[in-house]
């Protein structure tokens, strides 16, 4: 039996966009679970449908935005409107907030649904003022440390990035030892040899890279390696 699929009440469709400010935060999920529940409960009482979604892991004082441009191509090639969560997720900045604009593209902010662009300009211009005075803030402070002859810094930062790379290495040493075995465990149960074949078999597994990529041919030439 087929089901008919029910329209949005408002008829709207949108296109999510959503930003974290540092690869941890993506990975974890960081602020980018709060932003989703925002756009769910807005959509939930608002109506509207949430066709795709895109995630940025950028700072929000710089404009390239590769996700952000293919989210505006998705919405000006479909007529779709852009959903934020909350405006400073776009960025503390006003010419940014301006060229998103000049995009013609509707685009929504769950925080303040209803400001126009004039106040959307407005709260942006403030939150870029405001970002601007931390800045200020800290740097004085710590101008002002270093002029009452305080270290700045940890005097044994040697050493410390020392820790940090043996520990990162132990980190990718486990990691490699267990990717090992399921490659291993490729070859064994499929007679699978070549390169390309054990990437796509990892990457039918769902498994990534450490950087969250998917397996290339390279990748498995370099796990070899370590072996």
């Amino acid at each position: 039996m087929k089901t008919e699929r029910n329209e949005p009440k408002n008829g709207k469709r949108y296109v999510s966009y959503f930003r974290v400010s540092t690869k941890r935060q993506g990975q974890s999920g960081l602020g980018l679970d709060a932003q989703r529940k925002m756009v769910t409960d807005f959509t939930a009482s608002n109506g509207g449908e949430v066709v795709a979604e895109f995630v940025e892991v950028e700072s929000g004082k710089r404009n390239d935005r590769p996700q952000m441009a293919l989210a505006l191509e998705r919405c000006k090639r479909e007529g779709l409107t852009l959903l934020v969560a909350k405006l400073d997720r776009l960025a503390r900045n006003v010419y940014f907030v301006a060229s998103l604009q000049n995009a013609k593209v509707d685009f929504v902010c769950v925080d303040n649904p209803s400001a126009t662009p004039f106040v959307i300009n407005i709260l942006a211009s403030v939150a870029e003022n405001e970002a601007n005075a931390i800045a200020s803030r800290v740097k004085g402070a710590l101008e002002q440390a270093k002029a009452r002859g305080t270290i700045l810094g940890n005097p044994r930062w040697q050493e410390s990035v020392q820790k940090a790379r043996d520990a990162k290495s132990a980190v990718a040493t486990e990691r490699n030892g267990k990717l090992l075995a399921i490659v291993r465990e490729i070859q064994s149960k499929t007679g699978l040899t070549k390169l390309a074949e054990l990437a796509e078999a990892l990457n039918l597994r769902g498994i990534k890279t450490a950087r969250g990529n998917a397996f290339t041919s390279s990748h498995v030439w370099n796990l070899l390696q370590t072996a």
